[in-house]
């Protein structure tokens, strides 16, 4: 319920001033409970099975509705069940099953799994009461099946559980690595065999010799693609569908520019002019744009352009009277919303419809194939079509700037115009053939359907276009053209990919989840597929050798960050990185972590926003060092230092000046010609051997499955893993991780054939620190080799981590390296709100109203700023808005709705560490 409270009389410097308080000391309390903290890190299998004798309250103020579970973990949510539908209220059944992954930090001082029972009201969740599970009975390993006692006053209830832990170190799957039997169990989409893959660097790879080769297994070389070329040929060669989804898609782009060696088809149109003529020749064109909800039509026919500046409207309108159908998509629709709010659940609603995003970027086209058959060709990664995304590993900052970067000057980050230079832009995509691009296809179609369910939009189409919008697509399993999936290289082809699509997505935003009708029976069920974070998760649990990282945000597992413990980015990738390189130093194995980030968030880098986005960025790498930093001094390595094993990197270009350069500077960024290059890209390399790319942050937004819209794909060539070759791997991943690093680090050694290695580590950094004091020089002595920099944050041996000295700010546009904190915001702008939502009456309200409880919180410290659209015109104001967060990078808490777990009904085995290992506290 959102009720007024006393706090929210108090004026706003008292309140921060409080806040400043009570968080000191809990960051005291935090640093306590730490010591002797050992780590959970494996699977909770976990069935909640019924209750019995619980209270039978008669009083219409207390009237005991149908009770859902809570499972917490200190202060970590685990699960939420549904609420129970069976009328017998006092001896509720769930039977809900979830498969949990674990890697959290237990102090000493927790001693149970606690179930909360919660009665489930209208206005106000109440607890009814909880019931305890000893962890030392759980970390046993035996399987429980027991009535545990719900604590009550003066009433006996019990709730029957079944629990199981599954530790890594007992998985033989987790050990073998990437194999050619490599799966993700219990996504929503299987491994699909025999396909292929295309990797793609940047929208345009550059001329040929732009990256120098890679040489891969039996004499071959990398081939080095052409993501916009290729996708502009297939869109113009389709003739059957196109089908697009993106956060941004504008009218007015380009994807050819750069001379070619061969004319590319439709290479001389915008990629609107394309699309239209395309729809005119029949193919049926479609397009699911998100609407963002700050762009209206107003009167007169004028726009009124979005605080993101995504085109959306734009888009809309350019297609209005073409066949091209271009459908605008909310978050979450308003047909959905405004019932909500007269059950007083405005503002957790509010936040999926204002400040949630669909984030998936992909296209999808029919292709040639045998004879006159066509097959289903995807394109899916980072890149939205849009304007200033098109870049090269060249990454100029002002070189062709009027030829090639012509009308798509971008810089959210400075406050001139197109003096200043542009913002280079670096990204990964790829394109996806056989049996996984169908289930791309199957992603948009379930995404369609979802969307034309308003009746309005129906309606509206019908008058305007004469159509049912469920005729818009193309009935595949009809189309005698186009085939049915199936396998596009045979299995003993060393060119073979094995591949598997994942998502961030709930069943508000698309139809045709695969439910058992038991767990359906009530309304406003919520049916999440996280499967994206459930790939990364074990991904890295399955990592032998190494790990490269390239991600626009990385925040997370903010349960075992040494302050701020409860702030919600509950995501495990970044202590799943910490876990593993821990378990590597205790075996004396070598292991390599290599993370690229933006060198800041895009936009005003002094803008609290970001700011707060820095900081909590911080707080995950210090929690990381401080993991790694203690496995080293508990394994007695004397000379060993946490980065050694764990690095994190950004990118920047500088150029000389020329004979046309101006002599007058609107921004130091201009007068020192130097720059950040933006790293929007969203992938993992584990081993050499197996690849995760796809549109998803790291951080909870993209990860938790019920805010922003994602996809992604995992792939591997099965010809190509270490159990197969009994060495590394040298196939088309080891080639594009290569491709990779030479754009980056401006050449290839001998020493990246093995990553893992200390002299490849050492040799990464060496570049990285002269590239960062070539750099931040007043004076332009010689380019930079490649464009990795340090990221300038400094790691002592003990992992504690702080600004490098004397670049406490960035370089020409300022604000602070580690980040301040802004936790005031949430006061500041909601300060007449407060939730209580499941919480005792017992609980300090300061405690609830002051801190930012996963249970209680409307504030989102896991994202910030996403995506600040390139429109050169939006001046200061565009840095302080952001694509998947609000002004300020408000956010509301996640929707209480009952949720069922897609990624929850697979096997997947994990690790669990226990007390009994004295020499380690990490598994």
């Amino acid at each position: 319920m959102w009720r007024l409270t006393y706090l929210d009389l108090v004026p706003i410097t008292h309140r921060l001033l409080l806040r400043r308080r009570l968080f000191s000391k809990l960051s005291a309390q935090t640093h306590r409970e730490m010591v002797g903290t050992y780590y959970l890190h494996g699977d909770l299998d976990l069935r909640i099975v019924e209750a019995r004798d619980l209270p039978d309250i008669r009083t219409l103020s207390k009237r005991l509705f149908h009770p859902y579970i809570l499972v917490r973990l200190g202060a970590v949510q685990l699960a939420r069940t549904r609420a129970s539908a069976t009328s017998d209220l006092q001896n509720p059944v769930w039977d809900q099953r979830f498969t949990i992954p674990l890697a959290h930090p237990v102090p000493e001082i927790t001693k149970y799994l606690v179930f909360k029972v919660i009665n489930n009201r209208i206005l106000h969740t109440k607890r009814i009461g909880m019931a305890l599970v000893p962890l030392n009975q759980i970390i046993s390993g035996q399987p429980i099946d027991e009535w545990f006692p719900v604590h009550l006053e003066n009433h006996d209830a019990s709730i029957r559980l079944q629990i199981t832990f599954k530790p890594c170190r007992s998985n033989p799957i987790l050990l073998e690595g990437i194999s050619d039997n490599y799966e993700t169990r219990g996504s929503y989409f299987p491994l699909r065999r025999g396909g292929d893959v295309t990797l793609y660097q940047d929208a345009h790879a550059g001329k040929e010799g732009t990256l120098p080769v890679v040489q891969l297994d039996g004499g071959r070389m990398f081939q080095n693609e052409q993501c916009w070329q290729d996708m502009c040929s297939a869109i113009e060669r389709a003739k059957r569908l196109i089908y697009v989804t993106g956060w941004s898609v504008y009218v007015k782009t380009k994807l050819v520019r750069e001379p070619t060696t061969r004319p590319v088809p439709g290479g001389s149109e915008t990629l609107g002019e394309l699309l239209k003529k395309k729809a005119s020749e029949g193919v049926k064109v479609v397009l699911l744009v998100w609407d963002d909800p700050s762009s209206v039509k107003q009167k007169l026919y004028k726009l009124q352009e979005g605080l993101m500046k995504t085109h959306d409207e734009q888009t809309r309108k350019f297609f209005e009277d073409s066949l091209v159908n271009c459908l605008l998509v909310p978050r979450l629709e308003r047909s959905v919303l405004v019932p909500r709010l007269a059950r007083c659940v405005l503002a957790p609603h509010l936040a999926h419809y204002v400040v949630y995003t669909h984030h998936q970027k992909c296209v999808i086209v029919d292709t040639e194939d045998h004879g006159d058959n066509r097959k289903i060709t995807a394109f899916l990664g980072g890149l939205d079509l849009c304007d200033g995304r098109y870049d090269t590993p060249e990454h100029r900052l002002y070189r062709d700037k009027h030829t090639v970067f012509a009308n798509d000057y971008s810089n959210p980050s400075l406050k001139k115009g197109e003096n200043g230079p542009r913002q280079p832009w670096h990204d990964l995509h790829c394109k996806i053939e056989g049996q996984g691009a169908y289930d791309v296809l199957k992603n948009f179609e379930q995404r369609w359907l979802k969307a034309i369910n308003s009746c309005k939009v129906r309606k509206l189409y019908k008058r305007l276009k004469g159509m049912h919008l469920e005729d818009a697509l193309v009935e595949i399993e009809k189309d005698p053209l186009i085939a049915s999936p199936f396998t596009t290289v045979s299995n003993d082809h060393h060119k073979q990919w094995h591949v598997q699509i994942f998502r961030s997505i709930d069943s508000e935003s698309q139809e045709g989840f695969p439910i058992d009708l038991h767990l359906i029976e009530e309304q406003n069920k919520l049916v999440i597929d996280r499967s994206i974070q459930m790939a990364y998760v074990h991904a890295i649990r399955s990592a032998q050798h190494f790990i490269y990282i390239e991600n626009q945000y990385f925040i997370g597992s903010s349960f075992a960050w040494p302050s701020h413990r409860d702030a919600g980015a509950d995501n495990l990738i970044p202590i799943e990185l910490a876990l593993k390189i821990a378990s590597k130093i205790k075996a004396r194995e070598r292991f390599a972590v290599y993370i690229v980030i933006p060198m800041w968030p895009e936009g005003d880098s002094n803008s609290l926003t970001i700011q707060n986005i820095l900081y909590w960025q911080r707080l995950t790498m210090q929690m990381m060092y401080k993991i790694v930093a203690e496995e080293i001094k508990s394994t007695g390595l004397v000379d060993a230092h946490p980065t050694d094993y764990l690095n994190f990197y950004c990118l920047g270009n500088r150029e000389d000046y020329d004979q046309t350069s101006s002599i007058e500077h609107d921004s130091a960024s201009a007068k020192f010609r130097r720059f950040m290059v933006y790293v929007h890209s969203k992938g993992m390399i584990v081993d050499d051997a197996y690849i995760l790319l796809g549109s998803a942050n790291i951080n909870e937004r993209s990860m938790e499955g019920s805010r922003d819209t994602e996809i992604a794909m995992g792939a591997y060539q099965p010809h190509h893993t270490w159990p197969k070759k009994k060495e590394h791997p040298r196939g088309q991943v080891y080639g594009y991780r290569n491709s990779l690093w030479a754009e980056h680090i401006g050449r290839i050694e001998d020493c990246f054939k093995d990553p893992e290695s200390l002299e490849c580590v050492k040799y990464v950094n060496g570049v990285a620190e002269d590239n960062w004091k070539r750099y931040t020089a007043d004076e332009f002595t010689r380019p930079l080799q490649g464009h990795i920099l340090k990221y300038p944050m400094e790691v002592d041996v003990d992992g504690n981590v702080k600004p490098l000295a004397g670049h406490e700010s960035f370089p020409d546009v300022g604000g602070v390296v580690e980040g301040l904190s802004a936790l005031f915001i949430t006061g500041f702008i909601f300060g007449v709100l407060s939730s209580d939502v499941h919480s005792s009456r017992s609980e300090s309200w300061i405690e609830r109203v002051l801190v930012s409880d996963t249970e209680t919180s409307s504030y989102d410290p896991n994202c910030g700023e996403q995506e600040v659209s390139s429109n050169p015109m939006a001046g200061e104001a565009q840095t302080a808005v952001v694509e998947q967060a609000g002004p300020s990078g408000m956010a509301f808490p996640a929707p209480p709705t009952d949720v069922v777990n897609l990624d929850n009904r697979g096997d997947q085995k994990t690790e669990i560490t226990d007390r009994t290992e004295p020499k380690s506290r990490f598994g």
